[in-house]
């Protein structure tokens, strides 16, 4: 794929700064479980935090081909740091960004793009996940705001958001025609963040679980319409699919450099060379997919298909370069001196988060076979 010069340069600079900047630190997160906050402040600093909002938001004005490449390059440094700026973006502040007020864009996007705090997307439940339709928390409306009770879990972030947009049931009867998203500001009395997650991998993200008790969150808190928040959470999750197809680019790019570190130097066999040619093929084939579905997206097309197609193919190629990483070195490579071993627990989370593969097969033949019906 030929990208447009302005992506090339950006590229360049989001490499050359992953490289130096944050690919030193993300042992040690990964050692110590520490959060990527040094790493964040510097995203911030250079504006990355905002890149895809306007720049009288406070953002700067790119579009979405800019920010898969800054994704990538930096979860191929750090994976951590590279879900972190993800989540921010696309779950915690695109859903305002589309489906808020004016009120709502001013008051929070300019903070969210600054780094002030960060944002966070509160869907998942202990009984809800891959079947977001069956959120059991609630929402009830009253004169003095909406009073939301309930939990979630696995929520990127959580701990160091200052907004969290949370999907609640203003009517479980309904199913997913009951469902609202407000935007909750993490000091309202009532939100609580009781416990963090300890993880196979992406120990320098954070994940953590919240609870609501009797919340109260004003009326003008309601993301979009009442009882739209469904189609508001799916379509944020079409963004944050390629945002995780970039994310898992990024580690399987990761895999081949290690892979290409290691053999430059080395004789070959004819099984070694089988090896990275396929992993060198598969990366190629996933950055076709991720870079494909970004630009559909700058189009303002929904893209649920192709989201599907660079989140499915991308998370499992990331799987599969690393293991075939760690084979073709061997004992060496499942240590902390290689980047690989990390990026290979990492990657599990691009097989789950954002829907699984199961769910992305669902989307992917549903669409497939409405493509043909419509074709007839």
């Amino acid at each position: 794929m030929i990208l447009a010069e302005r992506h090339l340069k950006f590229r360049a600079e989001a490499r050359e700064y992953a490289r130096t900047h944050v690919a030193p630190r993300a042992t040690m997160h990964d050692l110590t479980g520490e959060f990527v906050k040094e790493n964040i402040r510097e995203l911030a600093d250079r504006g990355w935090l905002g890149i895809l909002w306007p720049k009288e938001l406070g953002g700067m004005g790119l579009d979405y081909q800019t920010y898969v490449i800054a994704v990538e390059e930096v979860s191929r440094a750090c994976a951590s740091t590279g879900l972190t700026l993800a989540a921010h973006t696309s779950l915690g502040t695109y859903p305002i960004y589309k489906f808020g007020t004016t009120e709502q864009k001013e008051r929070y996007i300019p903070r969210l793009a600054a780094g002030d705090y960060l944002g966070a997307f509160g869907l998942t439940e202990p009984n809800a996940g891959s079947d977001a339709a069956g959120i059991e928390s609630s929402a009830k409306k009253t004169d003095r705001g909406f009073l939301i009770n309930g939990s979630k879990r696995y929520i990127t972030s959580a701990s160091y958001a200052g907004t969290v947009i949370v999907a609640a049931s203003l009517d479980r009867k309904l199913g997913r025609k009951g469902i609202t998203c407000f935007i909750v500001e993490t000091k309202t009395p009532g939100f609580k963040v009781p416990s963090v997650e300890n993880k196979l991998g992406l120990k320098g993200s954070d994940t953590a679980e919240l609870v609501f008790e009797d919340m109260l969150v004003p009326l003008d808190s309601v993301l979009g319409k009442e009882y739209d928040g469904y189609r508001i959470f799916m379509e944020t999750l079409d963004g944050g699919r390629i945002s995780i197809g970039a994310f898992c680019l990024g580690m399987a790019q990761c895999a081949l450099d290690t892979m290409i570190a290691w053999f430059k130097d080395r004789e070959m066999s004819q099984l070694e060379s089988k090896a990275l040619a396929d992993v060198a093929v598969q990366v190629e084939a996933a950055r076709l997919l991720v870079y494909n579905a970004a630009q559909i997206k700058d189009t303002g097309v929904r893209v649920d298909k192709e989201c599907a197609f660079a989140k499915l193919f991308a998370s499992e190629v990331a799987i599969r370069a690393c293991g075939t990483a760690i084979d073709a070195i061997g004992p060496l490579a499942i240590t902390d001196d290689m980047p690989v071993a990390r990026a290979y627990r990492d990657a599990k989370l691009g097989e789950i988060g954002e829907g699984t593969s199961e769910v992305m097969r669902m989307i992917i033949a549903k669409d497939v076979i409405k493509e043909a019906k419509e074709a007839c």
